[in-house]
């Protein structure tokens, strides 16, 4: 419909929901009054969001009296989350559960560590009603993941970026949601990450290494591909675990998954830039990624194993290269910052 925004045409025309991909107060304002059903927090997004604007948080108050560096971390991410739980908490209840989720991600050092993840997942969701726990794709994050769906813990896998991750998600959702039926419990729910950007990010720089045929417009549509196999897929296998692509880099990306029963997290830039663009409002989900595009991208090694099924075996999840990565900027740039927080 002409007279809509992009935003407007896909929370009113088309099942495709979306997060504010930012734990910045102003910013979510803003993303509120355009429809947003939840929001995306990690260890980067929340010291982001306390540095920019200290004067917001009582960051004083949360961490007094705290010498344990972990500890501090913990508290200052409890402090952005609740906040912003609070703010979404009328569309958590409108919605009777099924929207306004706000993401707090454990301490990504402990990615192979079940206990520690498995406690502080069930301390954040104590923080509120509408909290999504987010927990790495990583074999041990899996385990966690179960056992928190089988307690009613609803969950975020994040750090994932292939199809077999999001599988393997899908199913430890649905055994830990078939735990928690036997015992009476309500199942936790399940948003399952795909990271798309940082896909398509490490497959330019692994192709370009390897001298490989790959054109730039190939790269840029390997994270959709991705996302295109792993929905049909869900589909057809009737998962309840709703897919969450993330880390978007431009227009094309929400433009080519428009019209999926999905949840798009997108970055108050990366909104700017598709309202900017007026983009035509049409559902493209079941358009395929042409062959010939998907052919080149088999070229590279990495691309294959991150789009075919049985590409990776949850043991490998954490040694993929992406993973590595990713952890590590989550590490240096938010978690660490948050422990080493001063006033």
């Amino acid at each position: 419909m002409a007279d809509l925004t992009y935003f407007d045409w896909l929370v009113k025309e088309t099942p495709t929901k979306w997060w504010n991909d930012s734990a910045d107060p102003a910013e979510l304002s803003k993303a509120l009054t355009m429809g947003i059903s939840g929001v995306t927090t990690n260890p980067v997004l929340a010291n982001r969001a306390i540095r920019s604007n200290p004067d917001h948080w009582d960051t004083a108050g949360a961490t007094k009296g705290i010498t344990d560096a972990e500890e501090r971390a913990q508290r200052l991410m409890g402090l952005v989350v609740r906040e912003t739980a609070g703010r979404m908490e009328p569309i958590y209840r409108h919605s009777k559960g099924v929207d306004g989720y706000v993401c707090a991600q454990v301490n990504p050092s402990r990615a192979g560590e079940r206990a520690p993840m498995l406690a502080m997942a069930q301390r954040f969701h104590n923080l509120a009603p509408n909290i999504a726990v987010k927990l790495p794709v990583t074999a041990a994050g899996l385990d966690v993941l179960e056992e928190c769906v089988a307690n009613g813990i609803t969950v975020t896998a994040t750090i994932s970026f292939t199809v077999p991750q999001v599988l393997a998600v899908a199913e430890r959702h649905r055994l830990g949601s078939l735990r928690a039926e036997k015992n009476g419990l309500e199942p936790g729910k399940c948003f399952a990450v795909v990271m798309v950007g940082r896909l398509d990010d490490y497959l330019r720089e692994i192709a370009a290494d390897a001298q490989a045929d790959v054109r730039e417009s190939d790269i840029v549509q390997a994270g959709i591909a991705v996302v295109k196999r792993a929905y049909g897929i869900f589909q057809e296998k009737g998962y309840k675990a709703v897919l969450l692509p993330a880390a978007l880099r431009g227009v094309n990306q929400m433009q080519e998954l428009a019209g999926a029963r999905l949840v798009m997290s997108i970055h108050p830039k990366v909104q700017g830039m598709i309202l900017a663009a007026n983009l035509p409002q049409e559902e493209r989900i079941d358009i395929p990624v042409a062959a010939d595009v998907l052919a080149r991208l088999s070229k590279v090694n990495e691309f294959v194993r991150a789009y075919e099924p049985n590409g990776l075996r949850p043991q490998e999840f954490a040694a993929f290269g992406l993973t590595q990565r990713t952890l590590s900027q989550f590490i240096e740039t938010g978690w660490s910052q948050l422990e080493s927080y001063t006033i």
